[in-house]
């Protein structure tokens, strides 16, 4: 019997309450599995002492405070993009009905996660598809994951030189292109060493906690902005359109839905710390959370297009004057969020790259801790200085997004489909039950569309960054 064999029925026979762990045991599999039998115990228990004494320990994160988390997680840069997505699409309505279409799978991933995450109790999602797909997926899982970040990364120092551009242009004029030290290039570069870079070495990144705060509260102002100066009126609109050119443009909106909703990779950290860890209480998370960003994303995307039209740039704070302190407060507030995002992401990619980079060298736990430092400065300042300048070179944030947009969806679609696809088969691998049969049905639909997403969306973003869209709309102002 082969290794893969051996393991798959081991962990059916734990499934079953068969399986009788030695202490010899090697299988990193069954031994995390074993490991977390103690937390699936004191969780037996503490069910057990609710249903005695009607009480409950609170040793974690309410449902509704977890609910702000997956907000936070989930808002950001994509916004800004959502108004040229709806132009692209087709128009408001057409882009809406996607937007609630993709929303139902959004959801059901999500759920998908939290009930594989309770197979054993993992409480990272590189650590759900590891346990459930095993390790070589979780290294295609991690390398995407540091990818995804990447990307995200060059997105946000695009979006400080857009803010820069629009400062500069609402309070020199077109002029302030001619001096060297107002240019995008210079202002970018300096202003991301001077603030971002120091903030890029420390070992942990507690010190950011409470930017993610004013991070919601910046996203809410400049929703709040885009409605203010649309009932202001002062801007003529371009064409409004009702309808798509060709019935493939409503594709053109998913890749900025999948953006700007891709919280999946965050959740399940939150899920393991709800106080209550259920899929159904984590439901009432996702139905609030969700809810809030398509709000958000509707009211700003909707009323940032009917302002602008066709005219409507891919970063919808570069159309206003920041000459108006309204808008100005706006400009300063996405800033300062971005400048203190992206060493969050940075942390998170440089951990996957370091995970990664320890296991294909085969490095003890004590190699890995006598040079730690020196990898993570090495691992901050590549990824820095690459990112700073692919963002230099890239036009504008439709661009990165429309690519980030599809490899979302692997994150949305493939990967929670993949876990649940085996997950099922490993717990019934005859497919005896009926219900096991329409999961497993589900779970291979759920990875066809997430495949489809990303090639179909990959392929025509490509196309239409190559030879239309990215020439006529260059976030950089001076050309």
């Amino acid at each position: 019997m082969s290794n893969k064999e051996s393991r798959k029925m081991n962990v059916t026979n734990y499934l079953n309450g068969s399986y009788e762990y030695h202490e010899n045991e090697t299988d990193p599999l069954l031994g995390i599995i074993v490991r977390n039998e103690q937390t699936s115990d004191y969780n037996k228990n503490q069910q057990h002492r609710v249903k005695k004494t009607g009480k409950k320990d609170i040793s974690g994160t309410s449902w509704y405070t977890a609910t702000f988390v997956v907000v936070n997680a989930a808002l950001g840069a994509g916004l800004l993009n959502f108004p040229q997505a709806y132009h692209q699409a087709g128009g408001v309505l057409v882009a809406m009905c996607v937007q609630l279409v993709l929303i139902v799978f959004i959801i059901a991933a999500l759920l998908i996660l939290a009930h594989c995450s309770d197979a054993n109790t993992s409480s990272t999602y590189q650590e759900v598809v590891r346990q459930i797909c095993g390790e070589k997926a979780r290294r295609i899982c991690a390398a995407l994951i540091a990818l995804y970040c990447y990307g995200t990364c060059i997105t946000f120092v695009i979006i400080i030189g857009d803010q820069f551009d629009t400062v500069f242009q609402s309070l020199y004029g077109a002029g302030y292109c001619h001096y060297w030290y107002m240019r995008r290039e210079f202002a970018m570069i300096v202003s991301c060493c001077i603030i971002i870079l120091p903030l890029c070495f420390p070992r942990r990144i507690d010190f950011l906690k409470y930017a993610s705060t004013f991070g919601v509260v910046a996203v809410l102002y400049v929703v709040f902005l885009i409605i203010y100066k649309y009932f202001e009126g002062k801007f003529e609109p371009g064409s409004i359109r009702r309808k798509p050119d060709i019935w493939t443009d409503v594709f053109v909106v998913v890749p900025t839905i999948c953006f700007g909703y891709q919280c999946h990779v965050s959740c399940v950290p939150v899920y393991s710390c709800l106080a209550d860890r259920r899929v159904t209480t984590f439901l009432k998370t996702v139905l609030v959370a969700i809810g809030l960003c398509l709000f958000t994303y509707s009211v700003a995307a909707s009323f940032g297009y009917l302002t602008f039209g066709s005219y409507v740039a891919s970063d919808i704070l570069v159309s206003y004057d920041a000459k108006d302190p309204v808008v100005l407060i706006g400009v300063v507030a996405f800033a300062i969020k971005t400048y203190t995002t992206y060493p969050i992401l940075l942390f998170c990619g440089r951990t996957a790259i370091d995970d990664l980079y320890l296991q294909a060298r085969g490095s003890s736990e004590e190699q890995a801790q006598r040079n730690e430092r020196c990898r993570r400065i090495t691992i901050a300042l590549f990824w820095f200085a690459s990112s700073l300048l692919l963002a230099v070179l890239i036009p504008n944030i439709g661009v990165i997004i429309r690519v980030l947009g599809s490899l979302a969806a692997v994150f949305i679609f493939v990967f929670p489909g993949t876990c649940l696809l085996n997950l099922t088969l490993t717990k019934d691998p005859e497919l005896i039950m009926l219900k096991n049969k329409l999961i497993v049905i589900w779970a291979i639909f759920f990875i066809a569309m997430g495949a489809c997403i990303f090639g179909l969306v990959l392929i025509q973003s490509l196309i239409q960054d190559m030879f239309k869209e990215s020439l006529l709309d260059k976030g950089d102002s001076c050309h």
